[in-house]
């Protein structure tokens, strides 16, 4: 009983869950109001010796009117707590006039005091500690804006004045500050939160009011100067106007309210439930200016996650079990969230003490926790959506059995991993079938195979390592892609790991192991492939795979290389054909690339070779080893030509717009010569272009002599006859030069780089070049020494009579907008020096 009444006792004055910060601050405040009132009431009172009205009751006047003053209040929540906006300036002023200034402290301490009491007894209760709090705080306002008007000015009986005036005016103004700024540190140190919005919203909410109050002040000091008889006129306008504060700050409170609602409301509009619960905490805290608020999630089985925030902005997120919290008490709202008959959650919010829950406020809980609710809802919803799309996105992409990537995934992710690697980077796919695993299933059931297949993946998912891709292609079939095969210069170095790799996958999958009851072990059989990840593509290393696991079925073995020569149905060159095909129909993957000849003597350019270059979208660049003798033996190379010479002429038409007279090679397929067509084809494209035909050279090879169809014969001659130029190429490697050369009329001899290359070494090969500059200057041919790499290898054609050469010592092949600017520039530094391609009468 004794602890009951101690309780309530500390409830009444307020001490109980009151923070020591309040305390100290009250304290504070109480203290500088007691010295303050003391020092007053010590001050001469300045009145006049035949003052009609005795001291005690000026001072008794002086109590009622700051008493009355406070009782004529307007409130309106700002930050965590509620302000109240009174009458206490105009009864300053007025107070100033009738009674000393230094009796204010007091009198303002002891009518606040009791105006508070009263509020409390015949209204909202309040705890002792508090009314003293606000009483102590006025009379402490009080105090300094006396001290700022007595200042200024004397306003006691004095009659108003324009200085008077604004001597009362600067005390309200200060009474203002102070009063605003005491309530926000108040609730800044009771709520934890930052004093400056509470104090902004205190001022504005005042600041009309304030301009009233002082008016009000002044009119009164006036009629009381003119005849006191007046002052019964007043109530009702001050009725009027204590309307209108209340509507303006009704209204603009009402505004607020509902733009918050609609910032808070808003804001819950997302997809998970810790970023619906979280805007919700945050926006009941800012809607409600609450202490705190809670957000409870309901579970299927029972618990509850519970998101807390509180005023200092932090939320805490964790796990409750256990019945709903107790009824809320008054200074609580609960909102129970449910959606239909669904519950979802609720909703609790606490507000500080100093400013209990209204009507209005339960409305607005009302209408957000059904927004909440609402937003709960279709987050679950969502979160359902998203797990229903994850497994079915899952299932479509992964063996339900094994839980590995299936065949489709494997391929796609598979090709994705190839474009991401370089196109000469070795890559390595082990394609393991599972023996006599149709007799398991036979002999111990489907359950048995199964288990026998869960085994082999579980494995086999120990064995790969990051970046590599393990998939269940179907059946008894698995696929291990080794993206990380060591790149060394020796060629059989990638191969030799990764059949390492695979039989030591073959080795380890042998281990024995209990299946449905049956020791057994887990034998495969192993095909590897090895190739650069640009050649092909997963289905065709696939492919080549299966191939070797049949090989290494049918050998014995369990593990065995892809063998080309005995793989009869290669698809990469069909392949890379149907990726030419489309290649030609689009103008940014066969590009040239030009590498020009020099004259040894001059350094003016002779002529340029034009060399095509694949940009393969997946393979890289391609050169012309790569996919020129596939394009040779199919029905594409008449396509190819007239794309090659087209691009070649579309650049020396270029040249000739800058003023550059230099002739283009071109290489021509022997298998094109067959097409009689050639001739007409290639004189329309030179039309077509406006480029002579002199400043065309075709250079072809010697093995057309071995044929001997006239249609090769025709061609050539008609070319000829048209003006373009001949060239062979690679000359001195072929059956029969001489022969070719008394067969076909050219205008130019090119000596293959090989002889080049061996030329110091080799007396049979400068032999070769020797007796090839001599016969070209017999013919009145001009002769090109291919594949120049060095500074001697220029001295010694040159000291053999060779007039010209081409190779990396003087420019490596280049992109056709850079090569103008190259040739002008060997052009302007070149001595005069020219030589007819084919001597007068040869």
């Amino acid at each position: 009983m004794t602890s009951g009444r101690a309780d309530e006792q500390a409830d009444r004055l307020g001490l109980r869950g009151t923070p020591p910060r309040v305390l100290v601050l009250t304290a504070a405040v109480t203290v500088t109001a007691l010295v303050a009132s003391a020092v007053g009431l010590s001050l001469p009172s300045g009145l006049p010796a035949d003052d009609a009205i005795p001291a005690p009751v000026r001072y008794g006047i002086a109590v009622a009117v700051l008493g009355v003053a406070q009782l004529a209040r307007l409130r309106f929540r700002a930050g965590a707590g509620m302000v109240s906006i009174t009458w206490g300036e105009a009864a300053l002023i007025i107070c100033l006039h009738l009674a000393p200034a230094g009796w204010l402290p007091s009198a303002t301490l002891l009518g606040a005091g009791l105006a508070w009491s009263a509020l409390s007894a015949f209204g909202e209760r309040r705890p002792v500690l508090e009314i003293v709090r606000i009483a102590a705080s006025l009379s402490a306002a009080s105090a300094l804006a006396v001290a700022v008007t007595t200042a200024v000015g004397r306003p006691l009986l004095a009659a108003p004045t324009p200085a008077l005036a604004a001597a009362v005016v600067a005390g309200s103004v200060t009474y203002l500050l102070v009063t605003a700024w005491l309530s926000g540190v108040t609730l800044g140190v009771r709520s934890g939160v930052p004093i400056g919005p509470p104090v902004l919203a205190a001022l504005r909410g005042k600041l009309l009011m304030f301009v009233g109050n002082v008016a009000v002040g002044l009119v009164v000091v006036t009629l009381l100067e003119i005849d006191p008889r007046w002052l019964l006129l007043l109530p009702p306008p001050l009725w009027l106007l204590q309307q209108t504060y209340r509507q303006r700050l009704r209204a603009d409170q009402e505004r607020r309210t509902w733009r918050s609602f609609a910032e808070a409301t808003a804001a819950l509009n997302q997809l998970d439930e810790r970023g619906v619960a979280g805007a919700a905490v945050s926006g009941a805290l800012a809607l409600f200016h609450a202490e705190l608020v809670d957000v409870d999630v309901a579970r299927g089985d029972g618990r509850w996650q519970r998101y807390r925030g509180d005023a200092a902005g932090g939320l805490v997120e964790r796990e409750v079990t256990g019945s709903p919290p107790a009824e809320p008490d008054e200074h609580e709202l609960v909102r129970p969230l449910t959606v239909g008959s669904v519950s979802v959650g609720r909703l609790r919010v606490r507000f500080p003490r100093s400013a209990p829950p209204n009507g209005r406020e339960r409305d607005a809980m009302a209408a957000f926790g059904d927004a909440l609710a609402a937003a709960l809802h279709d987050a679950a919803t969502h979160r359902e959506l998203r797990m229903v799309t994850a497994r079915s996105s899952y299932e479509a992409v992964h063996d339900p059995l094994t839980g590995l990537i299936n065949r489709a995934a494997m391929l796609s992710k598979g090709d994705q991993a190839l474009r991401q690697l370089a196109h000469d980077h070795p890559v390595a796919l082990l394609l393991l079938d599972i023996d006599q695993f149709k007799e398991v299933n036979d002999t111990l059931g489907h359950a048995a195979g199964d288990q026998l297949l869960r085994l082999a993946a579980n494995r086999l998912g120990t064995m790969a390592r990051s970046g590599d891709l393990l998939g269940r292609l179907g059946g008894d079939e698995f696929a291990l892609l080794l993206t990380s095969v060591p790149v060394i210069g020796d060629r059989a170095a990638p191969t030799a790991y990764a059949l390492r790799q695979a039989r030591e996958i073959a080795e380890r999958l042998a281990a024995p192991t209990e299946v449905a009851g049956v020791r057994m072990s887990v034998e495969v059989s192993v095909g590897v492939v090895v190739a650069d990840a640009g050649t092909a593509d997963l289905t065709e290393l696939l492919r080549r795979a299966d191939i070797a696991m049949y090989q290494a079925k049918e050998g014995g073995g369990n593990v065995a290389a892809y063998d080309s020569t005995r793989d009869a149905a290669s698809t990469d060159q069909l392949a890379l054909l149907a990726e030419l095909r489309e290649a030609l129909e689009v103008d940014d993957q066969l590009v040239l690339a030009l590498q020009p000849a020099v004259d040894l003597a001059t350094g003016a350019p002779t002529g340029v070779e034009a060399l095509i270059r694949w940009r393969h979208p997946r393979r890289g660049w391609l050169g012309p080893v790569d996919f020129i003798r596939p394009v040779e033996n199919s029905e594409q190379l008449g396509t190819f030509t007239r794309y090659v010479l087209d691009k070649a002429l579309a650049v020396a038409a270029g040249w000739a717009r800058e003023g550059l007279d230099i002739p283009i090679s071109v290489n021509l397929s022997a298998r094109s010569l067959l097409d009689p067509r050639l001739p007409g084809e290639i004189g329309e494209a030179l039309r077509r272009h406006q480029v002579p035909a002199h400043r065309l050279v075709l250079e072809i090879t010697e093995t057309v002599v071995m044929s001997e169809l006239e249609v090769i014969d025709e061609v050539l001659a008609t070319l000829r006859s048209m003006g373009v130029q001949l060239a062979v190429d690679d000359f001195g490697t072929g059956f029969s030069s001489l022969t070719f050369l008394t067969r076909i009329a050219v205008d130019e001899l090119k000596v293959d780089r090989s002889f080049v290359l061996k030329m110091a070494d080799s007396p049979e090969a400068a032999a070769i070049v020797r007796t090839t500059v001599g016969l070209a200057q017999e013919l009145g041919l001009r002769v090109v020494a291919e594949g120049v790499e060095t500074a001697e290898q220029r001295s010694a054609l040159a000291e053999l009579g060779c007039t010209a050469a081409q190779g990396y010592h003087f420019f490596k092949p280049m992109p056709a907008d850079k090569i103008g600017a190259v040739l002008g520039t060997l052009l302007d530094e070149a001595r005069p020096n020219v030589f007819p391609l084919r001597a007068d009468g040869a």
